[in-house]
């Protein structure tokens, strides 16, 4: 069922809220000026778009040549890692990480900014996949040089998996969400995103009224939102968008807490996540407005829609229908 939910925690957060994102981007930017390749990708202007859903303006930040990647996540994990990289004081930062091995699981975007992130520096990326994410995507992980192992009908059993491989091989587990005891890494992964946000605000000339955030696990969510509080305190509305196949953020906002949520495979794979990460719910349950779910049908038509733009956005198709 699509649902919307005005955020009850709103400035106050959760009655036992514990660790928060980060707000402050101004470490990511200096680890970054450290990458001759680095760029800030634009923000765009849609004027079709705003005219068709009668806003005065709709600007589209636009990640599709961050890193190389194709990815909204590029800078979370591979921040993360770099941070690591930094810290071991080597002169020789491509070759820091060597022996290092991070395992994590992935619906999409977060395994590309692993393996990115690992070659990089001279580790390497093992990325546990679910049965619902397609070959295509794990061809693209292998491209940049991480190994694929194939675990579990949805993210969630293919993070499990990941966990057990990192505890039995002794690798570093990399994930994107956070739980009572793992907090460390999703920290500095959620931190990566700030850039985003601070960028947005660079390029901005005037504070937006809204804010709509895509959020799967909620981590870039609950860093943009964190970052904008900071930047323009309460004045723009920050809607949370997710899908109604895998409710984990409004669900959790309704309950106080992280809850496990079930669903059919979504068409939205990336976002594809049935519980939040602990962080991530408690910085949104301070900074959100509007928690919202969208049908599988809502989400093709935006589809279509992007794309009559030039936006080539990703989806896939239900699992009953693959």
């Amino acid at each position: 069922m699509v649902q919307a939910l005005t955020n009850p925690w709103r400035g106050r957060g959760l009655p036992a809220a514990g660790l928060a994102p980060l707000a402050q981007a101004s470490a990511v930017a200096e680890l970054l000026a450290r990458c001759p390749a680095h760029a800030p990708p634009p923000l765009r202007e849609m004027p079709a778009l705003a005219a068709a859903s009668r806003v005065a303006r709709i600007s589209l930040k636009d990640e599709r040549q961050r890193m190389g990647l194709g990815s909204f996540k590029a800078l979370g994990a591979a921040h993360a890692i770099a941070r690591e990289a930094a810290a071991c004081a080597s002169d020789a930062l491509l070759h820091a990480l060597q022996g290092r091995v991070y395992v994590t699981a992935s619906a999409g975007n977060h395994g590309l900014s692993v393996a990115a992130g690992a070659r990089l520096f001279g580790a390497r990326a093992v990325i546990y996949l679910s049965a619902t994410v397609p070959e295509a995507f794990a061809d693209r992980l292998r491209v940049k040089g991480a190994q694929v192992v194939r675990a579990g009908a949805d993210y969630e059993a293919s993070m499990q998996a990941a966990a057990d491989a990192a505890q039995a091989q002794g690798w570093t587990l990399l994930s994107d969400s956070s739980w009572p005891g793992y907090t460390d890494l999703p920290l500095r992964v959620m931190e990566g995103y700030l850039q985003l946000a601070a960028e947005v605000a660079q390029q901005i000339d005037t504070a937006p009224s809204h804010i709509l955030l895509q959020a799967g696990v909620g981590g870039l969510a609950a860093a943009v939102a964190a970052h904008t509080r900071l930047v323009w305190g309460d004045g723009p509305q920050i809607i949370i968008v997710e899908p109604e196949a895998a409710p984990a953020l409004i669900e959790g906002i309704r309950a106080g807490q992280v809850v496990e949520t079930s669903g059919p495979a979504s068409c939205m794979g990336r976002l594809d996540c049935k519980t939040a990460s602990m962080i991530a719910l408690n910085g949104l349950a301070r900074d959100a407005d509007v928690f919202v779910t969208i049908s599988e049908a809502d989400a093709m038509r935006a589809v279509d829609a992007l794309a009559g733009q030039g936006f080539l956005a990703n989806a896939i198709a239900p699992a009953r229908e693959r």
